[in-house]
């Protein structure tokens, strides 16, 4: 025996269910998207970093202690 179910009621169903999902897990969804954003900045910065002068570890140093 098999189910039919039409186009509309299927995607009322999917939409109900994306709905639900969105409302019940924002926070998670909210950190996937925070975490997906942190991972493209990183991205840019190393690919940024490749281009650019070498710098000394000394020199590092003394900009995070504030000394420059």
């Amino acid at each position: 025996m098999q189910t039919m179910i039409d186009d509309a009621k299927l995607k009322a169903l999917l939409k109900e269910v994306i709905i639900e999902v969105l409302e019940e897990r924002s926070e998670t969804i909210t950190n996937f998207f925070a975490e997906i954003l942190e991972d493209l900045a990183l991205a840019k910065a190393i690919r940024e970093g490749e281009n650019s002068e070498k710098v000394g570890r000394k020199e590092i140093f003394k900009i995070l202690e504030g000394q420059q």
